[in-house]
């Protein structure tokens, strides 16, 4: 009977560790408060931000990345970061396994899910990022982007 119970308490808590890693999201979907991402295409997204004077924040992301999922849950949904990204940059997430988000992927050497990439709105890329950040030091990455372009 004790075995039974420790199977079912490790069983328990494996089960809890998946699903905090892998939460289900919507990548198609924003929050309210969070960041608002480009609904349209990469060309688009480039031309909005010529017409704005911003840089683009790129997230290359895959569907069954762990990462991926939590930057999407959590970073991505914090008002702070929405506050922050939306105002000072033009934002696109596109799954690098599909259509446009392939080629842009290949284009820019991405080797990891999640990538985050900053873009100028010429398509020349600032710098990238490869994995999982915090709200906090998303917003830092970012503020060391508008830094070096003032």
């Amino acid at each position: 009977m004790k075995n039974v119970l420790i199977a079912i308490v490790v069983l328990g808590l494996i089960a809890f560790l998946y699903y905090r890693n892998n939460p289900k999201v919507d990548f198609k979907e924003d929050t309210v408060d969070g960041i608002h991402f480009q609904k349209g295409n990469w060309q688009q997204a480039l031309d909005l931000a010529k017409k704005e004077n911003k840089v683009v924040f790129l997230d290359i992301y895959a569907t069954w990345c762990g990462p991926c999922k939590q930057l999407k849950k959590y970073t991505f949904a914090d008002k702070s970061a929405g506050d922050f990204f939306n105002t000072n940059f033009v934002n696109m997430a596109l799954d690098g396994e599909q259509e446009e988000g392939a080629v842009l992927a290949q284009k820019f050497g991405i080797e990891a899910y999640p990538t985050l990439m900053f873009v100028t709105p010429e398509g020349e890329l600032i710098t990238k990022s490869p994995g999982f950040r915090t709200a906090s030091d998303l917003i830092n990455l970012g503020q060391q982007i508008l830094d070096t372009r003032n």
